[in-house]
């Protein structure tokens, strides 16, 4: 039987204090009504929820009195073809979630044992794993600390002649420094597949990630500011990337005969319920991206002058979504740490989550890497985390997220 990678926080030495405690219990708030001086039940905010809000339940409907329900019918190629023009590409390959996705642009590759693919330990576990499926050697870099973003600069120096693909990740809604790593691309002959999980709507000078590498890899998961449940996509403008992943996503089928194939393929397809959802939801998409800017603009304000907390950055090249809005916490200029500040707001009735645990902190990964260190990704662990982020936040429950972490440290 498959056994766990126990790793105890003793065996971690310095590096156990960035690891974050447990999340801590969320309970619901009562507060006094104005005027009248009784106590009500406040809901709790979750960290995230989806907005369906669309058309999303007419086009359900029509795929299941259509009997289209599986994985052919009209929602999943409309579905391809309008997330692909909203990243500026010409393909999409609908599929089963993100990291199936990440792992069929991989796959797209060629990919042998020894082969080494970049990327940022700062991210979530997906990433990496979707490298290990196809049995290259992940090799990780650490991320900058202007914008919490893959660097560039450690991407350079990991280059070696095994290294045969980057994958920068798009943390919690802005886009990195792309130019520079395809830059890298061309002189190396190395392939560059975004992850743009977290990414729907972001730009890097003006152009959609999604876009930007030779391949892109997208989640439609529930939490994603667009989502069809679970789902994902990879888009591309490379036509053979487009073809070998539409194939590779269904057993490989061959067009010659049918149960002949050429490629060793996956199942990794999506339905038309979830793709009429997902085109219910990508008719939203610069609403949303809106919402999402315009809810982060609030919560800065609200919290710019709040010694010690840091409000997520955006580039002067970048347009931020805001996938999350992740803030960090100076434990000396705020009065309490990052873990402690979850727990107040979790008694208020307020939900949020830990910045990633980077993966060479990882109990399944720690051999792998052990001795390696990321200074940045670290600190970003230790400090960081995010609050409620959903769309559709009122401006009222991110007044009341504001004033917890306004109030609760003096």
């Amino acid at each position: 039987m498959l056994q766990p990678v126990e790793l105890s926080l003793e065996d971690m030495g310095d590096l156990a204090g960035i690891i974050p405690a447990k999340d801590p219990v969320v309970k619901a708030h009562y507060a006094p009504i104005p005027r009248f001086g009784e106590e009500t039940r406040q809901s709790i905010i979750p960290v995230c929820e989806p907005t369906l809000a669309g058309n999303e339940l007419a086009y359900v409907q029509q795929a299941v009195e259509t009997n289209w329900i599986s994985s052919a019918g009209s929602f999943i190629r409309d579905f391809e073809k309008q997330f692909a023009g909203a990243c500026g590409v010409r393909y999409g390959i609908a599929c089963a979630n993100g990291t199936v996705a990440l792992h069929l642009a991989l796959a797209t590759l060629g990919l042998q044992p020894g082969d080494e693919v970049i990327i940022p330990t700062f991210t979530m576990i997906a990433t990496i794993n979707a490298v290990t499926y196809c049995g290259a050697t992940p090799v990780l870099a650490d991320n900058e600390p202007h914008y919490w973003q893959m660097d560039p600069a450690d991407v350079a120096a990991k280059i070696t002649p095994r290294t045969k693909a980057i994958v920068p990740v798009h943390i919690y809604g802005h886009p990195v420094d792309m130019d520079p790593l395809l830059e890298l691309g061309r002189q190396h002959g190395i392939a560059i597949i975004e992850d743009a999980a977290e990414s729907h709507g972001a730009e890097y000078k003006g152009r959609r990630t999604g876009g930007l590498g030779d391949a892109a890899t997208f989640s439609f998961y529930g939490n994603k500011i667009l989502t069809t449940g679970e789902g994902g996509m990879v888009t591309t403008d490379n036509e053979e990337i487009a073809r070998l992943a539409w194939n590779l996503r269904d057993h490989a089928f061959s067009s010659e005969r049918h149960f002949w194939h050429k490629y060793v393929g996956f199942n990794y397809r999506m339905t038309n319920l979830q793709a009429a959802v997902g085109l219910g939801q990508v008719e939203q998409l610069e609403k949303f991206v809106a919402m999402r800017r315009a809810n982060a603009a609030y919560y800065s304000e609200l919290l710019a002058d709040v010694p010690g907390i840091t409000t997520p950055p955006e580039a002067p090249w970048a347009k931020n979504v805001y996938w999350m809005y992740g803030i960090l916490v100076d434990e000396a200029a705020y009065g309490m740490n990052r873990d402690s500040l979850r727990v107040a707001l979790a008694e208020k009735g307020i939900e949020t989550r830990t910045f990633f645990i980077p993966m060479h902190c990882q109990p399944v990964y720690w051999q792998q890497f052990k001795g390696q260190r990321f200074p940045v990704a670290e600190a970003l662990c230790r400090d960081g985390f995010y609050l409620p982020s959903a769309t559709s936040l009122t401006r009222q429950q991110i007044e009341r997220v504001a004033e917890v972490i306004r109030v609760v440290s003096q």
